[in-house]
């Protein structure tokens, strides 16, 4: 079991800038048409511990670029309803759109990437897991920094949150210390069975798709998002 985000509300040891050029990139070459068939809708997935906020910077640069950019606020209460969310904004779309991720966000675009208005997906050092897969049991082919320094707790209803003394180190660790700690006071509980949840359509195997490797990362251990 893994997550995160990348600036304002969930950030590992990734650079954002890094992010935000595979996002434009990769919006670039799938819409290297003529301008009126240009893909101009991006739907941006946060990660667990993490809500929307985190994309502040990258919607900033995306918007100013002219791309019409939509957050998911999944609720982390159950996979499924994380899915139903994603799938709920992708309905609002005029057009066919980029779906993007972070962290366990990639299995949620996984599954919900097969919607007929995503055109490619993009997964930033997020879960990427195959049909009949899912993120824990990755997560134990290759385990992480943070799966193994005890910093993932769990409430008493069954959700999981990373003990605010440990956040800075294994999940924002290139934001500063005061970043950090509001992070840390402000993360969203996510439901545990949500790293169990099986992928039963993997979009990826269908569509255009592309995933940025953090190298350095201590959420997501960077040889499981090479495999």
């Amino acid at each position: 079991m893994n997550n995160s985000m990348i600036s304002i509300r969930a950030v590992r040891a990734i650079s954002q800038s890094l992010c935000i050029v595979l996002l434009l990139l990769t919006c670039r070459v799938l819409s290297a048409q003529n301008q009126e068939h240009r893909i101009r809708n991006i739907v941006l997935v946060h990660g667990a511990w993490a809500d929307g906020s985190g994309w502040k910077g990258v919607y900033d640069i995306l918007v100013k670029d002219g791309y019409n950019v939509s957050i998911v606020q999944e609720p982390e209460t159950s996979f499924k309803d994380d899915v139903t969310a994603t799938k709920r904004v992708l309905a609002q779309q005029a057009g066919p759109c980029i779906l993007v991720a972070h962290s366990y966000g990639g299995a949620v675009i996984t599954e919900a990437g097969t919607d007929p208005s995503v055109a490619g997906l993009v997964y930033i050092a997020a879960h990427m897991p195959d049909a009949g897969e899912n993120e824990a049991d990755d997560g134990k082919r290759f385990p992480s920094d943070l799966s193994e320094s005890g910093a993932i707790k769990k409430t008493a209803d069954g959700f999981t949150y990373l003990d605010p003394a440990q956040f800075h180190e294994y999940f924002a660790a290139n934001v500063s210390v005061e970043q950090a700690a509001f992070m840390a006071r402000s993360q969203v509980p996510n439901f545990a069975d949500n790293f169990k949840a099986v992928i039963t359509t993997a979009a990826w195997r269908s569509k255009p798709s592309w995933m940025l490797v953090a190298a350095k990362d201590r959420t997501i251990n960077p040889d499981l998002e090479r495999w």
